[in-house]
Parts: C-alpha cells; sequence; structure tokens
C-alpha cells in the first residue's frame, strides 16, 4: 500500500511539473489545458490502471469533469484542506473515484438540467478547439498546421462535429458558433 500512494504520488507530481514544448508555451490557456488533459490521457493509456489524483490550483466548476473524462481518478483543489487531500488520495489508492461533496451537489445539479445544456458542451476538447477554429474561418488545412495534426485527423474531427451537433457544413458551425457568443 505505501509503495502505491508514493508511486502514485511521482505521477501527480510528474504531471504538476511536466511543461508543455515550446510551441505550445506561447499559446493560450486554453490551448494548454488541452496538452496538460492530453498528457493525463497518455499516462493512462501507459498505465490503465494507476490512479491519478489532480492537485490542481484551478476551481473545481471549471476543470474537474474535464480531467475525470480525460481518466483522473480524483481532483482536488490547492486550497483543499489537508485531511480531504489525505482522504482522496487513500480512496483513488484503493481503486476508487474522489470528488468533493461540492462536485458532486453540482454534478447532480447538471444531471437535471442535462436538456438545456448546449450542443457544443458534447464535444472533446480537441473538437471544441477544431470547431472554435472553423467558426473563426480556419480552413482545414490552417488548423491541421496550427494544431500539428494531419488534415484527414482534422477531417475526421470536423465530420465528428458536425455528426454530434447535428449540422451539414462549415456555415452552420459558424452561426451556432455567433448565436452562443463562442466567438466574438
Amino acid at each position: 500500500m505505501f509503495f502505491v500512494v508514493i508511486l502514485f504520488l511521482c505521477f501527480v507530481f510528474f504531471l504538476m511539473i511536466r511543461r508543455p514544448p515550446r510551441s505550445t508555451q506561447s499559446r493560450s490557456s486554453a490551448a494548454s489545458d488541452v496538452y496538460k488533459r492530453q498528457v493525463l490521457r497518455e499516462l493512462k493509456q501507459q498505465k490503465p490502471k494507476l490512479p491519478v489524483l489532480i492537485l490542481s490550483m484551478y476551481p473545481e466548476e471549471h476543470y474537474a469533469v474535464r480531467v475525470l473524462r480525460a481518466g483522473a481518478s480524483g481532483y482536488l483543489t490547492k486550497s483543499s484542506a489537508p485531511d480531504e487531500l489525505i482522504s482522496a488520495i487513500r480512496k483513488v489508492a484503493s481503486g476508487r473515484k474522489y470528488i468533493s461533496s461540492t462536485l458532486a451537489e453540482r454534478l447532480t445539479y447538471e444531471l437535471d438540467r442535462d436538456a438545456d445544456r448546449p450542443m457544443h458542451e458534447v464535444l472533446s476538447d480537441r473538437e471544441y478547439q477544431v470547431m472554435h477554429m472553423i467558426s473563426t474561418g480556419k480552413s482545414v488545412k490552417e488548423i491541421a498546421e496550427a494544431l500539428g495534426l494531419s488534415v484527414k485527423t482534422v477531417s475526421t474531427y470536423r465530420s465528428r462535429i458536425m455528426e454530434k451537433m447535428n449540422m451539414k457544413n462549415n456555415a452552420e458551425i459558424v452561426l451556432y458558433a455567433v448565436q452562443n457568443k463562442l466567438i466574438d
């Protein structure tokens, strides 16, 4: 048990200190957040059973659900009480998930209002990023170059976006983004 906690803490530390490559450091914080979740996904692909507890300075309401979807076993803010941190470590080390009571309450509220949920919230982080870039007028080739992806991969993301949001073309994506104030 002690070894598992130490290994777990090493990976938490790794996620906290790992810096994105220089090309992503100049990007927006949204791009940086996508990168951090990608690191988590890669870690979970290599070690799927490894429990990962995210300790972050960002409020739960902004990031917790996204990192849990990316594979984290729990999420705490740095302002959490030490007892809560210990409880969270024990819970994820035993193979369970940890969320705070505040987040649990928020999630149950979100389930109640799922019908009113905007369509773009069903998109993955990368799909949302591609949708945003499409809505600002970027071509598939420009998006591919900016994100370091192939044109085919970006086209696949575009297809998924249109399928999930029940749209037929880029004009509908732009209209949706403008109507929902996702772009200026």
